[in-house]
């Protein structure tokens, strides 16, 4: 008889994270976030909250004051920074920070490039990214010709062709109109990895992620269900996130 298999271990583990800026302040207080694989969590929270220091911390762009951040299981330390970053792939919120070569074809192979891929290889690599953002046909286009939904798309292209465990997007349907909210929403949601979504926009939390953690001065004050969370009136008050106008978390998203 064959042994059970081990389970496989959490895409992101952050235990007892804290962090102080050299100014001396206080941005995270011992935080405590695990996300299984193939999980899709919303993170929000006020602004100052400690969403983007703690976002930060998942690549090893910040060093941790205290605590550990694993990745697929992999400690976070110095000499595993490189790999941690091709598994956790960070889309900002405003893709022009992240898109500035000629084309579209070779921003995207950018990041691939660097770390040693060539050839046919990596023109599969990035063809296949741009096929899974709908963006195949632009890979000659310069970004700056592209609009912006569709230049976000190239960034989330950028990072799906390090192939991530992790994708990491930062406040992702802004300044997006109507149709590219769904285009994305579409495209985030035929995504086979793990997703952390950093957004103020609780709607679109809701459509795209059964879970969602709030971080309010540097801990996490809440973490369940989205839809039970957005239900909780004096919760998102206290923390100073609102619903829009007439939207009521209890009708189901239309898809």
């Amino acid at each position: 008889m064959n042994a059970p298999q081990p389970a496989a271990p959490p895409s992101l583990e952050v235990s007892g994270l804290a962090y102080a800026y050299p100014d001396g302040h206080q941005a995270l207080f011992g935080v405590e976030l695990t996300v299984a694989r193939g999980e899709r969590v919303a993170l929000l929270g006020p602004n100052g909250a400690g969403k983007t220091t703690l976002v930060l911390h998942l690549n090893g762009i910040l060093t941790p004051g205290a605590g550990s951040v694993r990745v697929g299981g992999l400690p976070l330390t110095r000499a595993t920074t490189a790999e941690v970053r091709r598994r956790v792939g960070i889309v900002f919120q405003d893709p022009d920070d992240q898109l500035f070569m000629p084309t579209v074809r070779e921003d995207v192979a950018f990041g691939p490039a660097n770390a040693g891929l060539r050839g046919a290889d990596l023109e599969a690599r990035v063809a296949r990214a741009l096929e899974r953002v709908g963006m195949a046909g632009f890979a000659e286009r310069p970004p700056h010709h592209l609009s912006f939904g569709q230049r976000r798309r190239v960034a989330v292209a950028t990072v799906l062709a390090m192939e991530p465990e992790i994708l990491v997007l930062d406040e992702p349907s802004a300044n997006l109109d109507p149709a590219a909210r769904r285009e994305l929403a579409d495209i985030l949601r035929s995504l086979d990895l793990t997703l952390l979504m950093v957004t103020h926009d609780l709607p679109y939390a809701l459509e795209l992620c059964p879970r969602s953690v709030i971080l309010s001065e540097g801990v996490i004050a809440a973490d369940a269900p989205t839809r039970e969370l957005l239900s909780d009136a004096e919760l998102l008050s206290r923390h100073r996130l609102e619903l829009p106008f007439g939207f009521d978390p209890s009708v189901p998203v239309p898809r």
